[in-house]
């Protein structure tokens, strides 16, 4: 009986620590109403701007907010960017706190999380999740570049993409979106969140870097590699040059094969475009390229990626 009793102390003390959670991170929560049937939830980031899962934004008009009152008011798509699933919402008039951010960077697989969110009629909504995958930034299917890698073990309710993961102390660790991954959630983490809100607040989306080539990832013969001295197994060749682009006024032709970018070995398409960060849009790179069994250099100022359309 004590130990009965014992256990269901322990499980009351959990749940109140748990409620107690999502009632801090609340203050920063609300819903978006901005597709059909089911809103989204976003959260309050800074001053007049919410940040929310982007797939969940269907309209760039007529969105609505409920804010953790109840209240309903307006906001204007400030911005949005597919590759990271995040959009960012203008706030008029609503004089909301700004999230205390947790350490998004400590999360281990096995580790637990709460997801929050706001229903239609405003109220707030919670479930919990376990952290089936965590690991270093990876690239999206559309080319976003995540910090950190934060799968959850299922999907959750629809009405919760765009609301944030918090802690056991109701701090922000990320915003939680069904738009990255098929059969789970992915927690966005919040260094992301800031830094993808930052460009989108200046420029309305993310700029993506681009050289204007096709690449293929090439085996390189081993009586090359010792004869120059590479530590590479494999390089990048150039299978097409986008005419008037980065790669073709530095110089770049079909066939050249690139072994490092600024000193880094390339030897694979994940190098390139790891390499290929947004910040690097209008600066040069130096690409060391193997041409007709010598080493060559070419200067390539990074491009931004024209927008599809």
């Amino acid at each position: 009986m004590q130990q009965e009793t014992s256990a269901g102390g322990t499980w009351q003390a959990l749940s109140k620590e748990t409620a107690r959670a999502v009632e801090k991170a609340g203050g920063v929560v609300v819903a978006v109403h901005a597709r059909r049937r089911i809103p989204s939830s976003g959260v309050h980031w800074r001053p007049g701007i919410v940040a929310t899962a982007n797939h969940t934004i269907e309209r760039d008009e007529q969105i609505a907010i409920t804010l953790p009152n109840g209240q309903r008011t307006t906001a204007s798509l400030a911005g949005r960017d597919p590759g990271t699933d995040l959009a960012i919402l203008k706030l008029e008039g609503a004089d909301l706190p700004a999230p205390e951010i947790g350490d998004a960077a400590a999360l281990e697989a096995g580790h637990w999380v709460l997801v929050t969110g706001r229903t239609r009629e405003g109220g707030p909504r919670a479930a919990m999740a376990l952290v089936g995958v965590a690991g270093p930034a990876w690239r999206t299917p559309r080319g976003g570049l995540v910090d950190q890698t934060l799968r959850l073990d299922r999907n959750l309710h629809p009405n919760l993409s765009g609301g944030p993961a918090v802690d056991a102390e109701g701090r922000v660790l990320g915003i939680q979106t069904a738009g990255l991954a098929r059969f789970a959630g992915v927690v966005i983490p919040a260094s992301t969140v800031e830094r993808v809100t930052q460009e989108l607040e200046k420029k309305g989306h993310i700029g993506r870097a681009y050289m204007g080539a096709g690449l293929q990832t090439v085996r390189l013969p081993q009586t090359v590699r010792e004869s120059l001295k590479l530590a590479n197994e494999t390089g990048i060749i150039v299978v097409g040059v986008e005419p008037g682009g980065p790669a073709e006024k530095a110089g770049i032709a079909l066939g050249d094969v690139i072994v490092a970018l600024d000193g880094k070995p390339t030897e694979d398409i994940d190098d390139v475009q790891s390499f290929l960060v947004s910040e690097r849009i209008g600066k040069q790179a130096k690409a060391t390229v193997l041409r007709a069994g010598r080493l060559a250099e070419a200067a390539i100022t990074v491009g931004e990626r024209p927008a599809a359309g």
